[in-house]
């Protein structure tokens, strides 16, 4: 029995069948998991409103994505959950890797102190939607969201797409400028648009278990490589609230899902990893390993995000951290778009920037597949080398490969961004957080960001006559040394601002916390000129 008690969601009789005017919602977004959810209320914190379509009424059976990165909670931080997510998760930054009875190697992901958010937590995605439902209540009149209402169809044109949607109360037609496409991996948008993954399937099959128990393991991730309790397989263990334990163990090629799904196949095999029969089955899946996606995020009215767009194996977090990036990337776009204050050509740089990341969580998760399931003597004989090194030898670690684990994707070099004219931090990096003081007040830099662009100037003041209502955030080592103008001074509390973006350096930062420009001394029109380019007026 599921220890996470699942609670059906109140069906509401859409307007369109109950004689409301026929109306163009702004954004439409069809499928209501931690994508979806995330897009409606980054939307609705920049006062866009959006109607959110699922055919289900339950939170997601199963654990299913658990592993969240620390670039994925900074951005769960701005939507409003961040800070509920890591107190019920569990924090954890240590993997230990063993080959065979014997640990190789122990790595740490967060060496450097001074975040406010962890390097990775562990908690079941029903909880990351539930908190995502609820704070979408905090919206009552920009977010719409309409449980059973099945998408069955979609016909786009050059100002917007009309969805056909079937309730339990009858059959109605939406019409909405936008339309964001997060119905998952399986995607019934891509099939109404006729459009298909490119891309490599693996034959591989891993088991993928929920096992609720008391035990003393840490909060760590253990990866072995063919285990005495799974001869010449791979098997992963990680922690999770709630006494749960998630367990993925490889399978071969030629398992028969339906058959290892089975709770007489999966006890045994659960046993002899923790050595006792005291657990009980939360939650039991048999995947196979992808690595793929759409040849293009954009289709005219259309935008495609999460595992509509792309698909990657589960080693290495890079799925559902991938999605909620693609919501960061996409979110103050199409404000802006739909606003009037950016031309619409800026959705494309969506499909330029997170195809970008999408072909990195591509490339790392297929080497990581090929690493864990080698296909031939020769590759197994490489990688069974490694392992063996690595215990003792610094260069063979950097070549073991259990899932590298998911981080922000730099768009450094694409359109929207300036080259930098400072060292250091470069463009197209995500903002590293740091402990700063307002007023006395601590806090961190990344919460003063996120909104809106912004100027962000360490240890300097920016130039007179910048753009009208660009705002601007200095940083000092102390308070007192404020400039007059500014609209926001922080205070470096541990001087890691400046360590980590320099001292004299001023930043334009986007509303997704990247950094657009860099500049020292700059004059306004520079300033201003990258500004424009962020906003996709220049190219």
């Amino acid at each position: 029995m599921p220890r996470y008690a699942y609670q059906p969601f109140p069906y509401k009789k859409p307007p369109e069948l109950d004689g409301a005017v026929a109306r163009q919602y702004p954004v439409a977004i069809v499928g209501a998991g931690p994508v979806g959810l995330s897009m409606a209320v980054d939307l609705a914190l920049r006062g866009v409103p959006s109607v959110v379509l699922d055919d289900n009424d339950v939170v997601s059976l199963g654990s299913r994505a658990i592993c969240w990165s620390k670039r994925t909670l900074e951005i769960f931080d701005r939507l409003g959950i961040g800070e509920r997510m890591v107190a019920k998760g569990i924090t954890w930054k240590v993997g230990r890797l063993f080959h065979r009875d014997r640990e190789v190697w122990s790595f740490d992901l967060l060496p450097e102190e001074g975040h406010k958010m962890p390097a990775f937590i562990n908690l079941q995605q029903y909880y990351v939607e539930q908190y995502l439902v609820e704070r979408c209540a905090d919206f009552p009149d920009l977010i719409d969201l309409r449980w059973k209402n099945r998408v069955n169809g979609v016909r786009s044109h050059h100002t917007g797409a009309r969805l056909a949607v079937e309730a339990p109360d009858g059959a109605y037609h939406l019409d909405a400028a936008w339309v964001i496409a997060c119905d998952g991996a399986r995607s019934p948008m891509r099939s109404f648009m006729g459009l298909d993954f490119e891309g490599r399937v693996f034959e591989e099959r891993f088991l993928i278990a929920d096992v609720e128990m008391k035990a003393d393991f840490p909060s760590e991730r253990w990866f072995w490589f063919e285990p005495p309790f799974h001869p010449g397989q791979s098997a992963l263990l990680h922690k999770q609230p709630d006494n749960i334990y998630r367990i993925d163990l490889q399978l071969g090629p030629d398992a028969d899902p339906d058959r290892e799904k089975r709770h007489e196949n999966v006890i045994p095999r659960i046993e002899k990893i923790i050595g006792h029969g005291d657990f009980e089955l939360d939650w039991v899946s048999v995947y196979m390993f992808q690595c793929r996606r759409l040849e293009r995020f954009v289709h005219g009215r259309v935008v495609f995000a999460g595992d509509s767009a792309h698909i990657v194996s589960p080693f290495g977090a890079r799925g559902g951290n991938g999605g909620i990036q693609d919501v960061d990337n996409l979110g103050w776009k199409l404000a802006l778009i739909v606003k009037g204050e950016a031309p619409e050509s800026l959705i494309e740089t969506y499909d330029e920037e997170r195809v970008r990341g999408a072909d990195e969580n591509i490339l790392n998760s297929s080497r990581s597949t090929s690493f864990m399931t080698p296909k031939s003597k020769m590759e197994k004989l490489f990688r069974d080398s490694v392992l063996d090194l690595a215990a003792d030898h610094a260069f063979a670690r950097r070549l073991v490969n259990s899932g590298r684990l998911s981080r922000p994707c730099s768009l450094e070099g694409l359109s929207l961004q300036t080259p930098g004219a400072a060292e250091g931090i470069a463009p197209g990096q995500a903002m590293p957080d740091a402990p700063v003081q307002c007023e006395g007040r601590p806090g961190w830099l990344l919460e003063y960001f996120g909104r809106g662009f912004a100027l962000m100037a360490v240890g300097c003041a920016p130039p007179p006559g910048l753009p009208a209502g660009l705002p601007v955030i200095e940083i000092w080592p102390d308070e007192n040394l404020a400039g007059a103008e500014a609209r926001i001074v922080l205070r470096d509390a541990e001087g890691l601002v400046a360590d980590r973006y320099g001292a004299g350096v001023i930043c334009l930062v986007r509303p997704d916390q990247h950094i657009a420009a860099t500049f020292v001394a700059p004059h306004a029109d520079e300033i201003a000129l990258a500004y424009a380019r962020a906003m996709g007026r220049e190219h």
